[in-house]
């Protein structure tokens, strides 16, 4: 395998972008679990607390996993000419790309603290949200695919991989705007402050989803910068 470096044209080595590869499937296999825990918790056929928790030791698992490739791959980065984005660059990207699961995490635990006693209708606005931040780390996976793709010297062009980090942008403006919305009904409720307090944290957990995935993409596109 080749890929791109500076003065020195194509050169024969793996890449360690393509271990991000292996992190990013470990984040996908948590995401699932996030969904499947709120589903669990807030979803029209609520399960017991007991099959919520389980999930969620399940998810605590897998982002332990998660973090050891993250610090394999910081550890084991090959030195000077043979790193072939700036190293700066690929750590800030492991942390940003290591948010999503974490964020991701943190929602479930505060919805773990104390039975959330919202109205029907902000329970489905959770689901509903948490649809939509998921579809932004979800577009991301492409979008990493491209960059590895362009660093290794394959077949695509800068131009193509940019169109990629657009759709993270454009699905991230989507999620701001859906949350603003859901802030609103939120504190136009008459919930207990408690409870209030409860759900906006929720939301907000997800919506650092959506941002951790957004900041990904904007560090994907310094690394095929010219």
């Amino acid at each position: 395998m080749f890929f791109r470096l500076p003065f020195f044209g194509l050169v024969a080595m793996r890449s360690p972008l393509n271990g991000l590869l292996e992190h990013y499937e470990r984040t996908a296999e948590g995401l699932a679990l996030v969904k499947k825990s709120m589903q669990c918790l807030l979803g029209e056929y609520r399960q017991k607390q007991e099959d919520f928790l389980a999930l969620l030791e399940q998810l605590d698992e897998v982002e332990d996993l998660a973090d050891a490739i993250k610090r394999k791959l910081r550890n084991h980065l090959p030195r000077g000419i043979f790193l072939p984005v700036d190293k700066h660059i690929f750590f800030l990207y492991t942390r940003a790309q290591d948010d999503i699961l974490d964020y991701g995490q943190h929602s479930l635990h505060w919805l773990a603290l104390r039975e959330l006693p919202a109205p029907e209708e902000f329970r489905r606005e959770l689901l509903l949200f948490l649809d939509q931040t998921t579809k932004t780390a979800e577009l991301l996976r492409p979008a990493l695919e491209a960059t590895v793709s362009w660093v290794n010297a394959e077949n695509i062009t800068r131009e193509e991989a940019k169109q990629y980090y657009l759709s993270v942008r454009g699905q991230h403006k989507t999620v701001s705007r859906a949350r603003r919305a859901v802030l609103r009904r939120i504190y136009s409720s008459n919930m207990d402050f408690r409870d209030i307090y409860q759900l906006i944290h929720v939301l907000d957990q997800l919506y650092n989803m959506s941002h951790s995935a957004e900041g990904c993409a904007d560090l994907l596109r310094v690394m095929i910068a010219k």
